[in-house]
């Protein structure tokens, strides 16, 4: 496939690198690529950013396939930019893409075409500490048809947003909530694809959260509703008596990046890590036996979110002290070094442009 270029004309203004929200600001071009089955993937192209033209019946619209991606770019003191685990964010669109039965894509294509929209985009990458260009590669449902089958065509796009802290909290503890009315997805669904339908699935609950002063829900299993899943969009994390443990993948957790980075780490750290289940009933109970002693959330966003309270039922418990524990700590300063550039990467996690 050859990729063509058509540059903006009229530019915007760059935001101010101090005053940045998570995800209202974008660029001045995207990337977008179509598919149809007699041509496969075809016609990419890199374009000023501009709203997609849908008919009515368009199939995403209706019967919601749709699935996505979010990463970063980040730029270095001296300048440079750099990605963290970028071919990771592609290899799981791709599975995504196959479990909402969406054509897979040329994985190596999609991320040179990235790399040329970001050096396109370059003086959009702030570089105030800890802010970041986010990318959000996307691929909609296009077919203008009423009835449940899997589409015939579909748009892949990615749009770029400079952004600040993903929390207004910043790197401090948030408050979470324990939902016992709502679940999120269930094994044999799609709860461990990174799809449009999960967030929607997720709202009324984060809403609920929301009004009674908590930032995240915490979702326990769809059948049992008793072992812990995943904490609003990220995976959780529990330091338990020195030992660190998170839910294993059991087929309705997304397998997070930076989950399995806050892993890769921890091991080599020669922390000791479980991936196992873990009901609410035994947290609650590592936290009365004084055996908590930290929890913390894990996604690109954020990277590292801790948790300073947790509401389950009548019950409010503060873990730590309200404080960030060392070793989300730790695992915040150490990722965050090696996403920036401050530090060196023994871990091979890095691509640059």
């Amino acid at each position: 496939m050859q990729l063509t270029i058509t540059k903006s004309d009229i530019l915007k203004p760059k935001p101010d690198d101090s005053n940045l929200g998570f995800g209202s600001i974008f660029t001045d071009h995207m990337f977008n690529m179509d598919y149809n089955p007699e041509n496969g993937w075809h016609n990419p192209r890199i374009e000023p950013y501009a709203p997609i033209e849908m008919d009515p019946a368009t199939a995403v619209l209706h019967y919601g396939q749709a699935v996505f991606e979010g990463l970063k770019a980040y730029k270095t003191d001296s300048g440079a930019v750099r990605f963290f685990r970028p071919k990771d964010n592609f290899r799981r669109l791709n599975r995504s893409s196959r479990m909402l039965c969406i054509p897979e894509f040329d994985e190596e294509f999609v991320f040179d075409v990235m790399k040329q929209l970001i050096a396109l985009e370059k003086d959009w990458i702030p570089g105030a500490p800890e802010t970041s260009l986010y990318i959000r590669p996307t691929i909609i449902a296009t077919d203008h048809f009423l009835g449940v089958r899997a589409s015939y065509t579909y748009r892949f796009f990615v749009i770029l947003s400079p952004v600040g802290a993903y929390y207004s909290e910043g790197f401090n503890p948030v408050k979470i909530w324990v939902t016992k009315n709502h679940v999120r997805a269930v094994r044999g669904g799609i709860g461990e694809a990174k799809t449009a339908g999960n967030y929607a699935a997720s709202l009324y609950a984060g809403e609920e959260a929301n009004k009674n002063g908590y930032t995240q829900v915490l979702w326990l299993d769809g059948v049992h509703q008793k072992y812990i899943e995943e904490v609003g969009s990220m995976n959780i994390f529990f330091v338990i008596e020195d030992e660190l443990v998170t839910p294993m993948l059991n087929g309705s957790i997304l397998p997070g990046i930076t989950r399995d980075s806050v892993i890769t780490m921890a091991k080599k750290w020669d922390v000791r890590v479980s991936e196992r289940q873990i009901s609410i009933d035994e947290l609650i109970d590592a936290h009365e036996s004084g055996k908590l002693q930290e929890i913390f959330g894990t996604g690109t966003a954020a990277v590292i979110s801790p948790v300073g309270e947790m509401k389950y039922g009548d019950r409010v418990i503060t873990i730590g002290g309200g404080k960030v524990g060392p070793m989300a700590n730790r695992l915040y300063q150490v990722i965050t070094d090696i996403q920036y550039g401050r530090t060196e990467d023994a871990m091979g996690w890095i691509e640059e442009v």
